[in-house]
This record gives C-alpha cells, sequence and structure tokens, in this order.
C-alpha cells in the first residue's frame, strides 16, 4: 500500500509569538517550507479584526495552512504534502519553535492511500522535485 500524501494536523496551545502578526505568521510557513524543502509556488493570507489570521502558502507537493486565535494563544496548523522530496516533520518542528508553544497536540495522516495495483504504471500526481546541480 502506498500513500499518496502525508498529512500532518497540529494544534499548537500556549503560543508565545505573535499570533496576530500577519507578516510573522506567513514568514514562519514560509520559513517552514525552505526548511522542509518544499517548493513555495504562493501565498495569501487575511488578517482579521480586531485578531487572528489565517494564512495558506501552495507549495508544488501540496500546501501548508495556519489559522490563529490570538486571543487564546492558538494556532492550528495543516501541513500536507505529497511526495517524498519533503520532510514534513522538518517543517512541523520549524512552526513549533516559532510559535512557541507550550503545547502540542499532532495527527500525523497518511492520505490516498492505494493498493500496488491502483497506483501501477502510473507516475505521482506530485511530480519530484527538480533539482539543479551546477
Amino acid at each position: 500500500m502506498k500513500a499518496l500524501g502525508r498529512h500532518l494536523v497540529a494544534d499548537f496551545h500556549g503560543c508565545a509569538s505573535d499570533l496576530n502578526d500577519p507578516e510573522l505568521v506567513v514568514s514562519t510557513l514560509v520559513r517552514a517550507c525552505e526548511v522542509a524543502g518544499a517548493t513555495v509556488k504562493e501565498c495569501t493570507r487575511h488578517h482579521f479584526s480586531p485578531y487572528g489570521v489565517t494564512a495558506v502558502v501552495i507549495i508544488a507537493e501540496s500546501h501548508l495552512a495556519i489559522h490563529t486565535w490570538p486571543e487564546y494563544r492558538f494556532a492550528a496548523v495543516d501541513l500536507f504534502t505529497c511526495g517524498t522530496d519533503v520532510d514534513t516533520m522538518k517543517a512541523f518542528e520549524f512552526i513549533r519553535t516559532a510559535l512557541k508553544a507550550s503545547r502540542v497536540e499532532l495527527q500525523d495522516l497518511r492520505r490516498g492511500i492505494m493498493s500496488d495495483g491502483e497506483t501501477a504504471g502510473r507516475e505521482s500526481p506530485c511530480p519530484p522535485k527538480i533539482r539543479v546541480v551546477a
């Protein structure tokens, strides 16, 4: 059996970082992508009034997303990657450190579980990252 993707779903409690700062939230996700070896394609965010941020970073390998509740020092984070080139746990660890969470609840899900018969002769829908060697 093969999984097409890995989906980390994390609840970050007691965050000491400024969860109401959209620049910090987006830069944390982008830096997590870099650390994990993901290829950033697009970023978007929304800053709610009076507080809260939603941000999504679309990567070639899927996406990273965060929803914050600064008033509760809480952030809900989704890290969904496919293929084998991205180290999703490195992204998770970077975000945990950056948000300075005192407690984390983590679910590690395999998505798109397929039998060998279902994947035989097919390429992954998430192409491998192209590496240029100089």
